[in-house]
């Protein structure tokens, strides 16, 4: 690993196998990574960082602007969101397999007694993957029709730094597990706006109108949805 510095901002530059830079900036603190082909010098990945400064410097200030949640314990009476409703967490000691059950304002935990909270979390994120599987495909089967579109398939992982992505080459798409917890307008958006993927690869101004024909008001959907506080997570690079 190298590393450029471009005055106060520091960028991990790792060279792999692949065939195009890619450049992310990670919360909390808005840390600074370019993945670059072997092929490229430093040099010119020095230059490509260069020209994105500006961008890189808009997303650390968003990055550090956006609201976190308090750590989770999972004990009872503790805030848990999904699809954009605050529910209390209701855990209930039991020596059978574990189960959630969503009730009116909580979410129901039932564990063995002495769980340790990582299993808590797990347990509940398990369930949040759950419900997500329900909900997704009747989504894009919707949008599939309105968009006349084909996804072959789709997944449900944590991701750092993006609520979604496309492989566009293989149709299928990608969503952040913290969108069980966003409202289902906003889960929406995030699946219209990797589907458009399909339809235009690159965020133009193809990619806009598409995106303006679809959902009017995606722009309205996105400020709401980055708005949102995100889990509090120990971030380690």
């Amino acid at each position: 690993m190298q590393e450029i510095q471009l005055g106060d901002i520091t960028v991990e530059v790792t060279q792999k196998d692949i065939k195009n830079v890619h450049l992310s900036v990670y919360p909390p603190f808005g840390k600074v990574k370019i993945a670059a082909p072997n092929r490229m010098d430093i040099d010119t990945i020095r230059i490509y960082a260069i020209s994105k400064l500006s961008w890189i410097r808009k997303q650390q200030v968003k990055i550090k602007a956006q609201k976190r949640e308090a750590p989770r314990e999972y004990l009872t009476k503790e805030s848990h969101y999904f699809l954009g409703k605050r529910y209390l967490l209701k855990v209930i000691e039991h020596n059978g397999s574990p189960v959630v059950k969503l009730k009116h304002n909580t979410i129901e935990l039932y564990i063995r007694p002495e769980t340790e909270t990582a299993k808590r979390k797990e347990i509940l994120e398990e369930w949040y993957r759950t419900q997500l599987k329900v909900k997704i495909p009747e989504l894009i089967s919707k949008w599939e029709t309105v968009m006349d579109v084909n996804v072959n398939g789709f997944g449900i992982k944590k991701m750092k730094t993006k609520w979604g992505t496309c492989n566009i080459e293989a149709q299928r798409i990608w969503l952040n597990l913290e969108l069980a917890k966003k409202p289902i307008t906003c889960l929406e958006y995030i699946i219209i706006h990797e589907m458009t993927h399909l339809l235009e690869r690159n965020h133009n101004s193809r990619f806009v109108a598409l995106m303006n024909s679809f959902l009017p008001n995606w722009k309205e959907v996105k400020e709401e949805l980055n708005r949102l506080p995100v889990s509090h997570t120990e971030w380690g690079y």
